[in-house]
């Protein structure tokens, strides 16, 4: 049985990263051309331009989240979930450029290149995991998520109202009833 659910979960979470992923480029590049336009051209301070950079890109990359990678998401709670998704993108942005500020200020490394590697690198891989984690555990839940776990806790199967625009399937447990049947295809050959 345990076999059977490991499949489609692993799908739903290469497809989740990927989409996850796609997002992130446009937010990553979106950050970058805004950071080096706002250190370049207007000639503003490093952190500054992180924070400038940085609120644009959360903005791209809600919106892109929202309407594409978790589109099927419980949209009940909205605005719950919109307050948390800016919640952990400003301890993301803290991270971000906390890292920029400890390679300018603390540690002199103030060429634009320094400055891009912490910011753009080393402080964006560290609030891009962070992120990841979060919106995944505390922003865009899957409808009925806190039902499943406590069915779960329970021992019994917890059976989910489709999604909006989610095709009619019903839920059991954390699988589509389709993808069961396919399980139950793929174990049968």
């Amino acid at each position: 049985m345990k076999g059977r659910t490991v499949r489609p979960r692993l799908r739903r979470l290469v497809r989740e990263l990927a989409k996850f992923g796609a997002v992130g480029a446009l937010g990553f590049l979106v950050n970058v051309a805004i950071f080096n336009l706002c250190i370049h051209t207007f000639q503003l301070a490093p952190i500054r331009s992180g924070v400038i950079s940085q609120v644009v890109a959360i903005v791209t990359n809600y919106l892109g989240n929202r309407y594409w990678t978790y589109r099927e998401t419980d949209k009940n709670r909205i605005h719950r979930e919109t307050m948390l998704f800016f919640l952990f993108s400003g301890i993301a942005m803290v991270l971000e450029n906390g890292v920029l500020a400890l390679s300018h200020y603390g540690l002199g490394y103030t060429s634009p290149l320094a400055d891009n590697i912490a910011k753009n690198v080393i402080g964006l891989g560290l609030g891009t995991l962070f992120r990841f984690w979060s919106y995944r555990t505390w922003v865009f839940r899957a409808k009925g998520a806190e039902g499943a776990g406590r069915a779960k806790e329970q021992g019994e199967p917890a059976v989910h109202a489709p999604a909006s625009g989610g095709g009619g399937r019903v839920r059991v447990g954390n699988l589509a009833a389709e993808e069961e049947r396919e399980d139950r295809r793929q174990l049968l050959k």
